[in-house]
């Protein structure tokens, strides 16, 4: 019998659309001798829906037709099966039931550990990131505390919450001063670019917190390097082993990477997309000949043109980066180098890339279906670890309580001078 593997995406999230192109083309590729793939589409509404219309890009140009002919559904444990079942049904009908859950987002609300959060809950097993390495990963400032703790080669950095900037402007200023112009503002939380600007004054600092406070209250001002070549790689594994993916290198004709580049890009959808066979047209974007895989920028040099000793450099601090965070499954980790003085510094993880970063895997001689059989194999292990440890105990602590309070309770301190 074959493993049911629900993948999940979507999600009310500014990276609803990119998460829909990863999803669709992880499903076109997962092993179909080995799995049964259900498509859980959560809409930008919080609402769930089920059907193999979802596995279709075309779906997602008219969703009132979606809502109509897709299930709308609640995924939930019912007697040790993890079921899908109608929302609005009298009966509850069940119209699937998975085995492991694939999460398949990007951004808040479904990558930060919310949605894994609700996954580990009802006990499912699922692929990538536990809620904690999800929520750290997320969140730029936690990772980068959690990184300097560890030594970790990062650019100088300030963050604030949007309320400190309201309350004392000028003090935040003089903070980014000692850093020195130019320098990147960032949301903490969001991820493909979204409300990030460059500053090379007072005043473009000013607008481009005020930009990226229309995304999130935590704020993230870093220090821009100078004579700058980016470069990522993928890790994958868990924090016991880990391996690298081949190395990249990115451009942009704009001071950074924006949403632009690494989706869009003269008007065309992923050619990973395309590559794979599904039908394009989403979202006004057209798929065509010579366009570019879907979170991998239109300027790419695979494998990048490091000498060994920068190359061997990013890859070990791309391991210490993964363990650091607890890691799990496949992730991106991009890095900036100075190249005039060959320094790198990381710069952030995609805990759950663009397209699980495919491509960095096919370049090193990695299939696709061979990733992704490794992930989901992955995630199944990760859960039986989990089950394996104690997480409550068989106690009778509640045995000396009443209906009306806790009156009886012999050895709680202090009980029988609360006020009732």
């Amino acid at each position: 019998m074959k493993i049911r593997v629900g993948v999940i995406f979507g999600g009310e999230t500014v990276e609803h659309e990119v998460s829909i192109i990863s999803a669709i083309t992880a499903m076109f590729k997962i092993d179909q001798e080995k799995y049964d793939v259900v498509p859980i589409y959560i809409t930008k509404d919080g609402e769930w829906y089920t059907g193999e219309m979802l596995k279709d890009i075309e779906t997602f140009k008219d969703m009132d037709l979606l809502k109509r002919y897709a299930s709308n559904v609640v995924l939930y444990r019912d007697n040790g099966r993890f079921v899908l079942k109608k929302k609005h049904s009298l009966f509850g009908k069940v119209v699937n039931e998975i085995d492991v859950a694939f999460p398949i987002v990007h951004g808040t609300n479904v990558e930060d550990g919310a949605l894994q959060g609700y996954l580990q809950t009802i006990g499912i097993p699922y692929v990538g990131p536990n809620v904690y390495a999800s929520a750290v990963g997320q969140d730029k400032v936690f990772m980068k505390q959690i990184w300097a703790n560890e030594k970790i080669p990062m650019s100088k950095f300030i963050w604030f919450y949007d309320n400190d900037f309201k309350k004392d402007q000028d003090e935040i200023i003089k903070k980014v001063k000692s850093i020195g112009y130019p320098v990147i503002v960032k949301p903490a939380t969001t991820g493909s670019s979204v409300g990030i600007g460059v500053a090379s004054n007072e005043k473009e600092l000013i607008d481009a917190i005020t930009e990226a406070s229309l995304y999130d209250e935590k704020l993230l001002v870093e220090e821009m390097i100078q004579n700058l070549r980016e470069v990522n790689i993928s890790v994958h594994g868990n924090h016991e082993n880990q391996k690298t993916s081949e190395i990249e290198e990115v451009s942009s004709h704009n001071k950074f990477l924006t949403y632009k580049d690494k989706y869009i890009g003269d008007g065309t959808i992923s050619h990973g997309a395309k590559k794979f066979g599904i039908k394009a047209g989403f979202g006004g974007v057209k798929a065509s000949k010579g366009g570019y895989k879907a979170g991998m920028p239109a300027s790419s040099r695979i494998p990048a043109k490091l000498d060994s000793k920068v190359r061997s450099e990013v890859e070990d601090i791309a391991v210490r980066c993964f363990k650091a965070l607890g890691s799990s499954g496949t992730c991106r980790i991009d890095f900036l180098i100075d190249d005039k003085n060959n320094k790198v510094y990381v710069n952030e993880i995609n805990s759950i890339p663009g397209n699980l970063a495919y491509y960095l895997w096919e370049a090193k001689g990695v299939d696709f279906t061979d990733l992704l059989n490794d992930m989901i194999t992955l995630g199944i292990k990760e859960h039986k670890k989990r089950s394996s440890k104690t997480h409550s105990f068989d106690t009778n602590i509640l045995a000396g309580y009443t209906s009306n309070g806790v009156k009886g309770v012999k050895g709680t301190k202090g009980v029988k001078n609360i006020k009732r």
